[in-house]
Formats: C-alpha cells, structure tokens, sequence
C-alpha cells in the first residue's frame, strides 16, 4: 500500500525568537528535574488550578507575559486574545479552520497537537516511554480485559507543551463507550523525567476513554494523562470535571457519539495523550518518534480492512 501523504506542518509566521535565560536554565535537565518534581507537585497544581481561574484582565495579562519568559506562547492563531483568566488562555479556541481533519475514512488523525514522544507496535500489552523505560498496558488502563484489547496493536505518545493548544478531538467518527477516571500523580511528563521516573504514566492522574469506531466497529483508547500544574481534565459528554479532588465513581458508561474533528475536551495546561488501536493500521509516512503533529493531521492508515470487534 502507498503510503497516505501528510499534512505538510505549518511553518511558524515568524523566526523562532533565541530562548530566554528562564528558556535556557530549563533546559538543564537536572535543574529541570529538580524544579518540576522535586516539589510539592500535588499542592502547587491545586494552587497554580485556583491562582489561573481568577478573573482579571490585567492579572491574566501579566501572568501570560511571565508565561512566555519560560515557552515560545504563539496567540496568532487564537480566536481572540483578550483573556479574563489565565485559564482562559490555556484553554482557548482557535480561528475556524485552523486544524482541519484529514477526510479520508481510512485514516486516524491526531486528535491533539503535540509531539510524538513514542510510537510502534504494542509487543504483547507492553510499551515504552521512553528508551529502556517500558510499561504495561494494564498498569495504564487499569484493567487487564482492556490491555488484552490492544495486544500486539499500536500506540503514540503525543506531548503537549504548556504553549500548545490544549483542546483534543476525535481522531474519527466513534462512539465513546466508557471513561474511566484513575486519580494519581502529578510528575512532570517532559523527555527529562521520562528518562528518570519507571512507569511514570502508569502513576499520573489519566482518564481512559474507551470507544468504538463507525467504519467497522474497531476499539480504539484514548489515554489523557495529566501532570505537574495541570489543574483538571475537562470531557465534554460526561457531567463531572475530572481532577485531583474528584475520587469517584471511578467508571463511567457513556454512549456519546463525535464527528471526527469533533471537540472531546481539553487540558488546562500541557500534558499527554496516549492513542491505543489495535493490529491492522500503519503509522503515517514520516512520523517518527520527535515528530510535531497538530490536530487534524494523519497519525494512523487502515493497512487493510480495520480489525472489527464483535
């Protein structure tokens, strides 16, 4: 089979402008480590959750312009860039049609933007973090039925920066089963503590998305995953904002059904979201581990008919 040509990645308006000092001292991997998880991490995300929720134009305005001391913060594709909240720009829109979605019906797109930190073949229900770092599935899910789903499938690791858009969508039209929410951690899910913290996913607080896809009732997961100052996790077809404090009930039946392309929640800062689908799909040509993906663009295409559950 051809391989599925790619959205070509937008090349950014403007020349990267040369890392601040803050830029530069983050990028120190144990000065990093040390100052993203050698701290209370539980306590400054429920602090950093209150702090960016207060209202005031001129607070949200001068929170952003210390944000960007520390990341390259690019609004020129926000659909409006006067916020009442600091969480307000974490969360924001963007213009209509800024991340279209490949159309064609044999392909899985992303559903976020990020960086692909892993990807390949799921060797039995075991995966990789990172290079000599593996996990298993039923540590992830929490449930050994479910990483049977998926054993000898596929996976990506997408990370989303804290300057990325924080909103995910459906890679394909599907119908959302389950959302199983498992409170943990708050680690920082950068390259540096992947290197350094085994099994740090499987620790983190995460929510499993369980779902079907239309075209061939193939199961497909997806895992978000949230980390150090991220406040909560939002999904818009269950009536319960996902969070640290949130303790349960633990599994929630849905029967939600999206669009591809379709908004399924968001992150109220940067974080991961993990993509499970089983056996019979090739990765897009040109992804690799380090590759930038925006929402919309081709992860996955049906090598064949797609693997149907019954």
């Amino acid at each position: 089979m051809k391989n599925h040509p790619t959205p070509p990645i937008q090349a950014p308006i403007h020349a990267p402008a040369r890392p601040s000092l803050a830029q530069r001292l983050l990028l120190q991997e144990d000065l990093n480590f040390l100052l993203t998880n050698r701290v209370p991490r539980i306590a400054l995300t429920h602090a950093v959750g209150w702090f960016s929720k207060l209202q005031s134009r001129w607070l949200a305005r001068a929170s952003i312009a210390v944000w960007r001391w520390f990341t390259p913060l690019d609004l020129s594709e926000a659909e409006h860039t006067q916020f009442n909240s600091l969480h307000d720009c974490f969360t924001r829109r963007l213009k209509p049609g800024a991340r279209p979605f490949d159309t064609d019906e044999r392909v899985l797109c992303s559903p976020s933007d990020g960086i692909v930190g892993a990807c390949g073949r799921i060797e039995g229900t075991q995966v990789l973090q990172a290079k000599g770092f593996p996990y298993t599935l039923q540590d992830l899910l929490g449930s050994d039925e479910l990483a049977q789903r998926y054993a000898n499938g596929h996976y990506v690791t997408l990370r989303l920066t804290s300057a990325m858009y924080h909103r995910f969508h459906a890679p394909a039209d599907l119908t959302v089963d389950r959302v199983t929410y498992i409170s943990g951690d708050t680690w920082n899910v950068n390259p540096i503590a992947l290197k350094r913290v085994e099994r740090l996913f499987c620790k983190n607080e995460r929510a499993v998305i369980e779902a079907r896809l239309t075209q061939g009732n193939a199961p497909i997961a997806l895992v978000p995953v949230a980390a150090i100052l991220v406040a909560s996790i939002r999904l818009h077809f269950i009536n319960v904002l996902l969070h640290l404090r949130y303790k349960g009930p633990n599994a929630m039946d849905c029967q939600a059904s999206a669009r591809k392309g379709e908004e399924l929640g968001w992150f109220e800062h940067g974080s991961t979201i993990i993509m499970l689908v089983p056996s019979g799909y090739e990765l897009a040509h040109g992804l690799g581990n380090g590759s930038p993906v925006r929402a919309g663009q081709a992860l996955w295409v049906a090598a064949a008919a797609p693997h149907t559950q019954t």
